[in-house]
């Protein structure tokens, strides 16, 4: 053996010796960091199978497990605002395979209820936003209210006497009616169905005078012409919901309704591995494929920085607690 060949192996073997005794002397959470993700990862629901959040969530799941090259776990826990869902992350290690999905209801439950069992804002950190979508104003076809102006004339005329359906009472549809109540200074009598299906029937049968909810679902009265859309809840049109004019377009001031869905980690989650997640997610939702899956729902496919959802999240508990105090909704 010659020379040189005894000091390149002694070189090497001091080298090799040398990245071991780094790699001991990290942090065991630097060391998981580093490799983040090795395993599967669950992201867990607060509603059901079926739902808008459900599928969309599936399509985004599918594309970055593949991008991560590890399977995302969808797990669905409705129920208690949330509360199910949330306490089944924070119950986890925060180590980045265990998230939970947020929406608009997650901001207007913290106002809503007395006491949650959790902190969306303490407990949990925003990772990024995976939707948006705006509702519909949407009344029957052959209704005497063909545009937002008719609505709001007749509300003027006979304060309380117009019948306006949303779903349940403490829903985003509900409180986006509340705040177009209070935004347009009119009164009209807000009645709450138990589901999209109760609400469409009640306005084809003229039970009601309009209802507020999703263009998707809505989708069938309204592509059957038994139903038209005269306003959307958003900040400006969208080709999403067919283009129709906005709220504050056509003169009611101070009106912006969307609902989000994002991701949130826990509080002590590696912020390397939120990186990656947000990273991933930034390319997942900028897929035309995905993008394009999302818009046949309705719905825009938009990714976040971290602060930026963290923000909207804050913002909307703040505003949806204002519009229940106006309201005068009891707490639950």
């Amino acid at each position: 053996m010659n020379k040189h060949f005894r000091k390149t192996s002694r070189r090497s073997l001091v080298a090799t010796a040398g990245a071991i005794m780094l790699a001991f002397s990290l942090p065991a959470g630097a060391a998981v960091a580093q490799a983040y993700p090795t395993r599967d990862i669950t992201l867990v629901l607060p509603f059901g199978p079926g739902g808008i959040a459900d599928i969309t969530a599936r399509i985004v799941a599918d594309a970055l497990g593949k991008k991560l090259d590890r399977q995302i776990i969808i797990m669905n826990q409705p129920g208690a605002a949330g509360a199910t869902a949330a306490r089944a992350v924070l119950n986890a290690e925060p180590d980045g395979y265990t998230l939970a999905l947020f929406s608009n209801g997650t901001a207007i439950s913290v106002p809503l209820f007395k006491k949650l069992s959790y902190d969306p804002i303490a407990e949990f950190v925003p990772v990024s936003s995976l939707a948006y979508f705006d509702f519909v104003f949407v009344t029957k076809a052959d209704s005497k209210f063909k545009t937002l102006k008719d609505v709001l004339d007749a509300a003027k005329a006979e304060p309380g006497a117009l019948n306006v359906g949303t779903i349940n009472t403490g829903s985003s549809q509900n409180l986006a009616a509340e705040l177009f109540k209070s935004s347009a200074g009119i009164d009209f009598t807000i009645v709450p169905y138990k589901a999209t299906p109760d609400l469409q029937v009640a306005l084809l049968g003229g039970e009601i005078d309009m209802v507020i909810d999703s263009g998707t679902a809505l989708k069938a009265a309204l592509q059957q012409n038994q139903a038209i859309a005269i306003a959307s809840s958003g900040p400006q049109r969208s080709s999403l919901n067919g283009d129709v004019p906005t709220v504050t377009e056509l003169g009611v001031n101070g009106f912006d309704v969307t609902s989000w869905n994002a991701i949130f980690a826990p509080k002590g989650t590696p912020p390397e591995a939120v990186k990656v997640l947000n990273t991933a997610l930034m390319e997942v939702l900028a897929d035309s494929d995905v993008r394009k899956r999302f818009a046949d729902l309705g719905v825009e496919a938009r990714a976040s920085k971290p602060e930026e959802i963290g923000k909207r999240l804050a913002d909307d508990i703040a505003k949806w607690g204002s519009v229940i105090d106006k309201a005068g909704i009891p707490k639950q």
